[in-house]
C-alpha cells in the first residue's frame, strides 16, 4: 500500500487543479472545491489527527499499468504490421552494416580513442552477409545491390584493419558471398 499524508487539516488543504499529480498521486485537497471544479477525486479512506491519509493499492496501480502496457503493445504491433518486409530487412541490414563499419574503425576520429573491435566486427559482418545472401532473392535487385556493395566495403575495411588479414575466401562473411578482394 502506498500512503500519502497531507500537511494540514482537510478544510485548509490547498486545491490542486484537476489532473495535476503530486508525488504520483492526485491529492484531493479541498474535496468540495475539487468536486465543484470537476476535478479528479480519490476518496480518503481514513482520517488521522485531522489529516487526510490516502491509500492506493498496488493492485489498482498494476491493473492500470497492465492496461496501458497492453494498449501500447497493440499499437506497436499494428505499426509493425503496416511495414513491408523489404523495409524491415533493409533497415536491419543497414544497422548491421553501420555497426560493422564502426567496429572496423571507420568512424574513429583523430585524437579520440579507437572504437575498433575486430572480433565484434567479424560477428556483425557474418550476420550481415547471411542476411543479404538469404534475402537477395526475395527483395528486388534495387534493394539488394546497395546492400551487397556496402557488405563488400565493410569486408574490405575489415581486411585492411586486420594486423594479420585472413586469406582470401576465409574472411568474415566470405562463406556466404564468396571471395572478396
Amino acid at each position: 500500500m502506498y500512503s500519502t499524508r497531507c500537511r494540514t487539516n482537510l478544510s485548509a488543504a490547498p486545491f490542486l487543479p484537476p489532473g495535476k499529480p503530486v508525488g504520483g498521486v492526485q491529492e484531493p485537497g479541498n474535496l468540495e472545491t475539487a468536486a465543484n471544479a470537476g476535478g479528479i477525486i480519490k476518496t480518503p479512506l481514513s482520517f488521522q489527527d485531522s489529516c487526510l491519509e490516502t491509500r492506493i493499492s498496488l493492485a489498482e496501480d498494476e491493473h492500470v499499468s497492465e492496461r496501458t502496457e497492453s494498449e501500447a503493445i497493440k499499437r506497436a504491433t499494428l505499426d509493425i504490421a503496416e511495414v513491408p518486409a523489404v523495409e524491415v530487412i533493409v533497415e536491419v541490414a543497414v544497422n548491421l552494416m553501420s555497426a560493422a563499419a564502426i567496429k572496423c574503425g571507420l568512424a574513429d576520429e583523430p585524437g579520440e580513442p579507437s572504437q575498433m573491435d575486430l572480433d565484434e566486427a567479424r560477428k556483425l559482418i557474418n550476420a550481415l552477409a547471411g542476411l543479404v545472401t538469404a534475402a537477395a532473392p526475395d527483395i528486388s535487385d534495387s534493394h539488394a545491390r546497395p546492400l551487397r556493395d556496402g557488405l563488400r566495403s565493410v569486408q574490405l575495411a575489415f581486411r585492411e584493419a586486420s594486423t594479420h588479414p585472413d586469406p582470401i575466401g576465409k574472411g568474415p562473411g566470405e562463406k556466404y558471398t564468396g571471395p572478396v578482394n
